[in-house]
């Protein structure tokens, strides 16, 4: 007889954790690493406030073998959470800020939860967090989840006096530092080139300190959260609203309160599409109705595009500002497109060129500011770089010391999977992330040319400054005439700048 249950989402990442990024000791310290920092940052951004974030990790006790029991802590500056929020917000699948439409770096508010869920699944320790809002009280406790029935489960709750505001995170966890410490590093420099905002400092289990301080004192405006377009509207979603709608008592002005660019005008014309009265009570609308009124609103063409106030881009000047201080290339330049979208979803595309001192081409993939590592092959950069565009028309060979570099922002990024390393190629992405990759291409094409009319100019110098003295003294000798100065000849030949 077939016997059937139901399982939370607790339960369900429990049993299949390499959909979230944790599918063996090495790639889960990582994935711990990057969530809990990524959710620091997010904690700081969002608010305006420069991030200083302190990650340690260091071993719990002895051991002989690669794969072993760690302890991870990470502290922030950020707002802080409300005690009557932050057990659910860290003990509980699926419960957070960040389902609205604003860009952020975490996308289904899991990948802190799951680095806890982690540690508890592989040391059975329960989770200990500090946190204060400013309101000159700290608050500390331990927590574990209840993963049958996805709920914190609070062990002990205290609170002290504290003028410190932000949250600071321990877990126990199982992990293989010896396999993923180059990846947690190189997470971190390229984690520092594009927050040039942020003080980040890690500490390894072998004592190694990796600080990146501040480089400008600026940061990119802060994303807003706005309403959902009607492009990435489809009938559920419409139901919801119809049916949570206490303050509408028409169809007309549910369409006009809850969806961005719906206008009376714009709303009025959908509903006339859908052949439904806007005068109709949201409690009298029916499914056939909602169908209706969904497919209106693919066919209905006329919208706006999405508000793109919910995105934040990095900037070409803070791109280059960031590149310059890390890495001082001899060339950089970098692009930030306009906004578009997919779907309803606004996104930017941001990419840069940059002259590298290592012969080789190196790809650095962001999203939503956050370092893409893993899997490079099966992203759709990739797909670009190898497919669509002949590097060879840029000057690109390749040994070509190049880096380049691609950002996508956007309310909904397009990854392939829960674990966020690489983007899918949905055709509008694709389309700018080519043109943008043109656009800094071409531009390093000019500097390579420049670079070679720099290197034959060197070697006219070289030959004329080699050969004209003897050439004047062996004409002198001849002509029983004093020795002419030729440097004026010499310096006739243009330097080629670079810039």
């Amino acid at each position: 007889m077939i016997s059937y249950k139901e399982i939370s989402p607790s339960e369900f990442f429990y049993q299949h954790r390499e959909l979230a990024g944790f599918s063996n000791p090495s790639r889960a310290l990582y994935s711990a690493v990057r969530e809990l920092v990524e959710n620091a940052l997010d904690a700081c951004d969002a608010y305006g406030i420069f991030p200083e974030v302190l990650v340690r990790l260091k071993e719990a006790y002895p051991s002989p073998s690669d794969i072993k029991e760690f302890e991870l802590y990470v502290r922030d500056n950020g707002i802080g959470m409300p005690p009557d929020k932050l057990p659910n917000a860290l003990g509980k699948v699926f419960y957070g800020s960040k389902f609205v439409q604003k860009q952020t770096r975490g996308t289904f508010g899991l990948g802190g939860t799951m680095s806890i869920l982690y540690g508890q699944i592989t040391t059975n320790k329960p989770l200990r967090v500090w946190s204060s809002t400013g309101s000159g009280e700290a608050h500390y406790f331990e927590m574990m989840i209840d993963v049958q029935k996805n709920r914190p489960i609070i062990l002990k709750h205290k609170k002290v006096e504290s003028q410190w505001k932000g949250t600071a995170i321990k877990i126990n966890l199982v992990g293989d530092y010896v396999r993923s410490s180059q990846k947690i590093k190189e997470y971190f420099r390229r984690l520092a080139l594009f927050t040039p905002y942020a003080d980040l400092i890690f500490e390894d289990p072998n004592g190694e300190v990796l600080a990146f301080r501040r480089t400008v004192e600026r940061m990119p405006n802060p994303p807003r959260e706005v309403l959902p377009h009607p492009k990435g509207v489809d009938a559920e979603l419409l139901r919801r609203v119809i049916k949570s709608s206490r303050r509408s008592k028409t169809l007309l002005s549910v369409l006009m309160r809850n969806f961005q660019r719906m206008g009376r005008k714009t709303a009025l014309s959908v509903l006339q599409l859908a052949g439904i009265d806007p005068n109709t009570p949201p409690s009298k609308v029916d499914l056939e109705q909602i169908r209706r009124l969904a497919d209106a609103i693919k066919q209905y063409d006329r919208f706006l595009p999405p508000d793109s106030s919910c995105l934040s881009p990095l900037g070409k000047e803070l791109i280059e500002e960031g590149i310059r201080s890390e890495l001082n290339p001899p060339f950089v330049y970098a692009v930030t497109r306009k906004p578009t979208s997919y779907e309803g979803y606004p996104f930017i595309v941001e990419a840069a060129a940059i002259a590298d001192r290592a012969p080789g081409i190196k790809l650095y993939r962001y999203a939503n500011r956050i370092p893409l590592l893993y899997d490079e092959k099966s992203d759709v950069v990739w797909k670009i770089l190898t497919e669509d565009i002949d590097l060879k028309r840029y000057r690109v060979g390749e040994d070509e010391p190049l880096i380049i570099l691609t950002h996508v922002c956007s309310t909904k990024v397009p990854y392939k999977t829960m674990g966020k390393e690489y983007i899918a190629d949905i055709p509008e992405v694709e389309k700018e992330l080519k043109l943008a990759l043109q656009q800094v291409l071409r531009k390093y094409s000019e500097y390579v040319g420049r670079k070679m009319k720099m290197e034959t100019q060197k070697k006219r110098k070289n030959i004329y400054a080699k050969y004209l003295p003897l050439i004047a003294k062996f004409a002198a000798m001849l002509s029983d005439q004093k020795v002419p100065d030729v440097s004026a000849l010499i310096n006739l030949v243009e330097d080629v700048d670079l810039e």
